[in-house]
């Protein structure tokens, strides 16, 4: 583990030793979010364009706030995963910092030496579909992709599970735009948690349906859903949607459930965990009984069981995760002790051969805010994104931080999903995740495909 030492002096490696319960929860200097519970609908922007000749094109109206108020999921005791209800003084679940502390596997037998049974070539697609793929330069799949994409393209239901970073949404994104190309009267619903991994999915399907002619929708709440309604007015191949805005335009009558035969649950752990139950619940109930259903989860637990028994049929179930945490990610605990929590991130962010391109989570939008603006005043390239930024805000901290234009990206967990940046070269856990579920998601930044990445985590 990391120890620091002096202000001055570097962090350091120290043996690691913990004594079982010695640790305290809470970090240094950080705030409690008391009964935070996103919901609802994420954070929005309205619906982007579609490419094409004719059709309305770019991004309209306001964005606005992460989702639902304070809810209060109970805590659960033990090992069990954590709430995110409770009180002022409520940090969520315990979680041991022995958890925090994993050296990367570069040699695992899932990850570095599976041998695929096909090649992208090989897939029973059309020459065109063929032809996107390798124009995005895909050749080889992933082990995800390599087993789920045959059984797509027979029509069955599929359970996959897989760590984050592992190119799930190719594995169901090829075989049903081949699905579309053969009929051209399918329509397909893919519900997501967040509207980073709406609009992340939707630029994926734009780059493998170029010249297609198939079009896409993207319907995600705290934004203007005018625009979404009158994108809703043209035949849709594929509506991509958080449950929230969703079902408030079936409601509407401006989605008919009747028309779509498929439907995806991408990151279906996470719409769990922020309360999407119900409104998951309402649009799978819409649905044709004779239907494909694709669900895609990092973690499996009963929950995640039940909604599979309740939404599938018969599935064939797909696990090529190697671990709770990627074996890719060297994970280690700096200890904070009584120094203060910013210079001891302003220390190691010094490093600037080492930590080139870090993402720091917090816990609060004010608190992230508030530690950019510290980090930026330090002398560090420093962006932000989190609920209370719009959209357009939230895309130029992103595309600052992709491009290299900024050393440092200081998050809620808002992006700890479905945010697929090239080259992360550490996490930093500023404060302590409510979950441990909410750690594996946020050092999932790292260490993709076939990267190692390093993650930290601050601790008294």
């Amino acid at each position: 583990m990391y120890q620091s030492h002096s202000d001055s002096a570097r962090p350091k490696f120290a043996s690691p030793s913990f004594k079982r319960g010695s640790s305290n929860n809470r970090t240094s200097g950080g705030a409690s979010t008391g009964g935070f519970r996103p919901g609802r609908s994420a954070s929005g922007s309205s619906a982007p364009g579609r490419s094409g000749s004719g059709r309305p094109g770019g991004f309209g109206g306001r964005s606005g706030g992460f989702g639902r108020s304070s809810g209060g999921r109970p805590s659960f005791g033990g090992g069990s995963r954590g709430g995110r209800g409770g009180g002022k003084g409520n940090m969520g679940q315990y979680i041991h910092p022995s958890k925090f502390v994993n050296k990367a596997v570069v040699t695992t037998e899932e990850v570095v030496h599976y041998v695929p049974e096909h090649n992208f070539a090989d897939f029973a697609v059309s020459d065109e579909v063929k032809q996107a793929v390798i124009a995005k330069g895909y050749i080889t799949p992933t082990p995800i992709q390599d087993r789920a994409i045959p059984h797509v393209l027979k029509g069955q239901d599929v359970v996959g599970i897989a760590n984050t970073g592992t190119g799930k949404t190719a594995a169901f994104l090829v075989p049903l735009i081949d699905k579309v190309r053969r009929d051209t009267t399918e329509q397909v619903l893919i519900i997501v948690p967040t509207r980073e991994l709406a609009l992340q999915i939707d630029q994926e399907l734009k780059g493998l349906t170029r010249g297609m002619k198939m079009f896409s929708v993207v319907c995600v709440g705290g934004a203007n859903i005018q625009p979404q309604i009158s994108a809703l007015r043209y035949k849709n191949s594929f509506v991509i949607g958080t449950p929230g805005r969703l079902k408030d335009l079936i409601e509407r009558g401006k989605i008919t459930l009747s028309n779509y035969r498929t439907i995806v649950l991408d990151e279906a752990d996470r719409m769990l965990d922020m309360g999407f139950i119900n409104d998951m619940r309402y649009v799978m109930k819409g649905m044709a009984k004779n239907r494909q259903t694709l669900f895609f989860s990092a973690t499996l637990s009963s929950e995640i069981e039940g909604l599979i028994n309740e939404f599938l049929h018969d599935p064939v179930r797909i696990k090529v995760s190697t671990g709770e945490t990627a074996a890719s990610v060297d994970q280690d605990v700096v200890v904070v002790g009584g120094k203060d929590k910013l210079d001891v991130l302003h220390d190691l962010l010094l490093q600037k051969k080492d930590f080139h391109k870090v993402i720091v989570f917090g816990r609060t939008k004010h608190g992230v805010e508030k530690l950019a603006k510290s980090l930026a005043q330090r002398g560090f390239t420093a962006e932000s994104i989190h609920g209370n930024k719009s959209h357009s805000q939230r895309q130029r901290s992103l595309s600052n931080f992709k491009e290299n234009k900024a050393q440092v990206l200081v998050a809620t967990d808002v992006a700890a999903r479905g945010l697929d940046i090239a080259n992360v070269s550490h996490v930093i856990n500023y404060d302590l995740p409510m979950t441990y579920e909410d750690y594996v998601h946020r050092i999932g930044r790292t260490g993709r495909g076939d990267k190692k990445g390093k993650a930290l985590t601050f601790i008294d």
